[in-house]
């Protein structure tokens, strides 16, 4: 996690924030710019493939330039959004997609055997696209050029999220708070929660999750199975949820306020409601440029039905290029499916009965569900076998 690291406080945040605090406004958004670009340069060089995953700033420069054709209604808006899917299926998708084809043949002269991910693409690829479709739809308004760099390049954000939204980001850039003092104070404060939630439960967690390999899961004794795999969703819960915390609260110094990414989403009671509160700003970014354009709920109920379930398929494949995570979103899909028809069958409120069998089926179900986010889908298969029959 780079944001553990004290080059990130001491080269990037600190300064950043007390230079955009005390320069003019009109260079402030260049300044964010220019931040990014440094702190993408600096961590592709040191923790991923040298100069090469630097040279991916050019995805940068390729793209601020095509958003100044943006316009409502404009052609151009699909070519940035086909642009954006392009280069996000080239560096994440390539080998996925060639393996699937070529029965995983890795010495196939189509497999790329340098593949490797520029930081934090899931993320920034989603924050063009979003730009493109709201330019499109007459939803966003141009900005400058440097705006537009202040958006896609604040590094708090562009590793891990929160997915922002232009529109949102915009005038509170144009206008950040004046309470620096209070900012400081909320700002460090999430900051030392992430970090407490990153070291305290996340990396503690990780220590006993990373054991189970596939050996282990054919040979443990079948009591561990369950129990390491409550131990991941925590982990994984305290791991993602602390990256947001660091980036909210980095924000916050800059006197930026981006979106809340996690609300308790394991106390929840439907699968519905987990997904709005985890990783929020994801389920949104889904609902508006995936499950609404390919019908919502307008079409009846087997429309909806199919439209849920490609959208998390979709969301289980931007998280990771795999058929394991294809079933992962496929399982969710499945679920919201099961609730959605249930509705239909059962309309009304639950009482706390129902409520409480709802919290236990939800939190049951998210966790059964993580054994195909977090191991291949032979092993996961292997691990749910011996998990239900010994």
């Amino acid at each position: 996690m780079i944001f553990n690291s004290i080059s990130y406080f001491l080269l990037f945040l600190i300064p950043g924030a007390v230079g955009f605090r005390l320069l003019p406004p009109a260079l402030r958004s260049w300044w964010i710019a220019v931040l990014g670009s440094l702190f993408f340069v600096y961590y592709s060089v040191t923790e991923l493939a040298g100069w090469l995953g630097a040279a991916c700033l050019l995805l940068f420069l390729w793209e601020s330039i095509l958003s100044r054709l943006y316009s409502p209604a404009s052609r151009w808006c699909l070519v940035g959004v086909a642009a954006a899917l392009v280069s996000l299926g080239v560096f994440k998708y390539w080998n996925f997609f060639v393996g699937l084809a070529t029965s995983a043949d890795k010495n196939h002269p189509w497999h790329w055997a340098g593949q490797f991910l520029p930081l934090g693409i899931s993320f920034f690829t989603f924050e063009f696209i979003h730009y493109a479709v709201d330019r499109w739809k007459g939803r966003a308004e141009r900005g400058t050029i440097g705006e537009y760099l202040a958006f896609i390049l604040f590094f708090p954000t562009m590793v891990a999220g929160p997915i922002k939204r232009f529109q949102d980001f915009l005038p509170n850039l144009r206008e950040p708070s004046k309470e620096c003092a209070l900012d400081w104070r909320v700002g460090i404060t999430r900051i030392l929660c992430g970090l407490a939630k990153k070291f305290a439960i996340a990396d503690l967690l990780t220590a006993f999750t990373d054991h189970l390999n596939p050996t282990d899961v054919a040979t443990a004794p079948r009591w561990v199975l369950p129990v390491w795999l409550l131990a991941y969703g925590m982990k994984i819960y305290a791991d993602f949820s602390a990256y947001s915390d660091i980036a909210i609260g980095s924000a916050r110094l800059f006197g930026l306020k981006v979106p809340e990414n996690f609300d308790w989403p394991y106390l929840q009671t439907s699968i519905s409601g987990f997904w709005r509160h985890w990783h929020i700003s994801l389920g949104k970014w889904l609902t508006d440029y995936v499950f609404i354009p390919l019908g919502g709920s307008r079409n009846g109920l087997a429309a909806t039905c199919g439209s849920l379930l490609v959208t998390m398929m979709v969301s289980g494949l931007w998280h990771g290029a795999g058929l394991n995570f294809v079933v992962w979103g496929a399982w969710h899909g499945g679920l919201l499916v099961l609730q959605r028809c249930w509705a239909s069958l059962v309309p009304g409120e639950s009482g706390p009965i129902g409520r409480a069998f709802g919290w236990i089926a939800t939190f049951s179900a998210v966790n059964l569900g993580w054994a195909f986010f977090c191991m291949d889908l032979p092993t996961s298969m292997l691990f749910l076998r011996r998990l239900f029959l010994g």
